[in-house]
């Protein structure tokens, strides 16, 4: 046999091996060249993870204490009506008098710090590395993994607002806590610069030891207010 003849032979059988391997026959009325291969097997993916509206185990204002308070953020209660009360005493502790307020913050929580640093107009790098804290509300608070998030709208204000200063006072107020972060998805609008929070920012080095304020605020202080 000559060598192209042996040639076309070897290449006769691995493409027909190919199409052996490849389950390929003729698609009807399509020409003698058109394939079609068989549909693969659909495979049921069981779908019993949790969803929006599981209930946690606790109450929800407890496993978020239990949550953040894991993550190293100093966690305090109060009646909503004692909100006032609570971010005085949490400042005295803190002896943090300058606090930077976002817009549309209640006027008496405002009321309740010693030296309220309004961002209107807008405070600079400078302005916001000098404050001792800033002071925001949360949109949604979620129970089961110790997560606040913000979307930046009254009270809550810009991003750089609570990423420049060195601690964080975060109010949850009556009705923003959710069991799970399938809830917290349900109820945030993703259009919204979002920005979630679980404890202090850290990180740790190759040797793991952990450093905090490496990309935010170092200390997070959070108030549960209950209602």
């Amino acid at each position: 046999m000559s060598d192209a003849a042996a040639s076309s032979a070897a290449r006769a059988e691995i493409l027909a091996r190919i199409r052996a391997a490849r389950s390929v026959v003729p698609s009807a009325g399509t020409g003698p060249s058109a394939v079609t291969e068989p549909e693969p097997p659909v495979v049921t993916v069981p779908r019993d993870y949790r969803g929006p509206g599981a209930a946690a185990g606790a109450s929800l204002a407890d496993l978020l204490a239990d949550r953040l308070a894991d993550y190293g953020a100093l966690v305090r209660r109060s009646p909503a009506a004692g909100a006032p009360a609570a971010i005085a005493a949490v400042l005295r502790e803190r002896a943090a008098r300058r606090v930077a307020v976002p817009a549309g913050l209640p006027a008496d929580w405002i009321a309740a710090l010693p030296e309220p640093w309004p961002d209107q107009p807008r405070l600079d790098i400078a302005e916001l590395a000098a404050v001792d804290a800033v002071i925001t509300s949360v949109t949604v608070a979620i129970a089961q993994t110790g997560t606040l998030v913000l979307d930046h709208g009254p009270g809550q204000g810009r991003r750089e607002l609570t990423l420049v200063p060195d601690a964080h006072l975060a109010l949850v107020t009556p009705g923003r806590i959710v069991a799970a972060v399938p809830d917290a998805v349900a109820a945030l609008d993703a259009r919204s610069p979002l920005t979630w929070i679980s404890g202090p920012s850290a990180t740790s080095d190759i040797e793991l030891n952990r450093v905090q304020g490496m990309h935010g605020p170092r200390t997070l202080i959070v108030i549960i207010l209950d209602g």
